[in-house]
């Protein structure tokens, strides 16, 4: 197996401009968006990557790119190229034509000259914004055991989702036998009838075949360029396309099939939420599968009394380095680094970023504070929704997005 991981390359995809998770991406491409206090969501995909021994890996960016390719600078500069090892962003470049990534299996197709330089059997293909846990050795096994020519990850969800997602049908033997990317109607299982067989855009493939196709691809006019609407449906009439059901991984994987895509601000806001609770779907204290990222220098997070004379209190919140609660009650929010709330101030169900800062007496519920802002004394945010409508983002459930570095009237 070790050979096999050692003769695999690895691409993430990373260029998304996450349209649906704007103002969140106004800045910065989706997969470095931050999350869950500390980390930024593609530290998920590279965790897994290092955990499953990985150690050649691309990642494909276009979309406002900066902020991913400093992180991946200062927070994952772990490998030693001496050893063939390597974590590299990849910029959109143009090497085919004179336009930018039409798509997906267009972006790999653009650096295919990667690939046949890297000699590599087998090709992985992930996404760079998902939240997830997976041992991608394993699913290269599958691949190998069962002769495919390509594998694809894929996991069971509710009916009333799989419009959101390819749906596939197998047979007996694993083989794909057909695939519809977000199907209207999609068709359950059969062993199943309230679940749909969903892609969880996780890949594999042989690698010379994978460049052919996508040459192949490249001269279709016709084709979006994108392997789940044109690439896999026409792959499994053609080549052996096999299943990898996740979850059944053997090894240090986690036990709770836990996997999100946070494309939208609801799924995202509701992903972080779920890291609250009494035992959570994905336990990032799982000690040996932990998820890493760039961890600057700060102290300690403190709660201490304000002016008032009141306690700096938290209840069942996750709180970063640097972070002071100087009188203020923190309930059921997650708080990344340098936050500041100060006296008589009460935040709950909310998600602040880096070095916000939350003034005296202020209310704050169902909130999403993008980095470097300066909430006034006596503002209030949830509340009145009509009232946040008129300055930020608000979502049809309600939650409401400050952008980053928003100033106040």
């Amino acid at each position: 197996m070790k050979t096999m991981i050692n003769n695999t390359i690895t691409i993430i995809l990373a260029g998304g401009m996450g349209s649906r998770l704007m103002p969140l991406t106004r800045l910065r491409a989706k997969p470095s968006v931050p999350f869950g206090g500390k980390y930024r969501i593609i530290d998920f995909s590279l965790s897994n990557c290092l955990h499953s021994g990985l150690r050649r890996i691309l990642v494909l960016t276009q979309y406002k790119s900066h902020s991913l390719q400093k992180h991946l600078r200062d927070g994952w500069s772990i490998f030693n190229p001496e050893l063939g090892e390597y974590i590299t962003p990849v910029p959109a470049q143009m090497r085919h034509g004179n336009k930018w990534y039409q798509g997906t299996a267009d972006a790999i197709h653009q650096n295919s000259y990667l690939l046949e330089r890297s000699d590599a059997e087998w090709t992985i293909i992930l996404s760079g914004d998902h939240i997830y846990r997976m041992d991608y050795a394993a699913m290269l096994e599958t691949h190998k055991t069962l002769g495919a020519d390509a594998t694809i990850a894929c996991m069971r969800v509710p009916l009333e989702e799989a419009g959101m997602f390819g749906i596939m049908s197998t047979d007996e033997k694993q083989r794909v036998t057909q695939f519809q990317e977000k199907p209207a109607d999609a068709s359950p299982s059969p062993d199943d009838p309230e679940r749909a067989l969903a892609s969880m855009g996780v890949y594999v493939f042989s690698t010379r075949m994978l460049v052919d196709i996508l040459e192949k691809d490249s001269q279709n006019e016709y084709s979006n360029h994108d392997f789940g609407h044109d690439i896999l449906p026409e792959l499994i009439h053609s080549h052996r396309v096999c299943a990898h059901y996740f979850g059944e991984e053997k090894g240090r994987v986690s036990p709770d099939n836990y996997w999100r895509d946070v494309g939208t601000i609801e799924s995202y806001y509701q992903a972080n939420m779920d890291l609250l609770k009494s035992i959570p779907a994905l336990d990032l204290y799982q000690a040996d599968w932990p998820i890493r990222s760039y961890q600057s220098q700060t102290p300690p997070a403190r709660a201490v009394p304000g002016n008032s004379g009141n306690e700096g209190i938290f209840i069942n919140s996750m709180l970063s380095g640097g972070t002071i609660i100087s009188g203020g009650n923190v309930s059921h929010s997650v708080l990344f680094q340098n936050v500041f709330i100060d006296d008589e101030t009460f935040v709950e169900n909310s998600v602040l970023f880096n070095n916000v800062s939350v003034g005296k007496k202020t209310r704050l519920n169902r909130c999403i504070i993008d980095k470097d802002v300066t909430v006034p004394d006596g503002e209030t945010i949830g509340y009145d929704l009509e009232k946040d409508r008129k300055r930020f983002t608000v979502t049809d459930n309600g939650i409401v997005v400050v952008p980053q570095g928003y100033v106040f009237d």
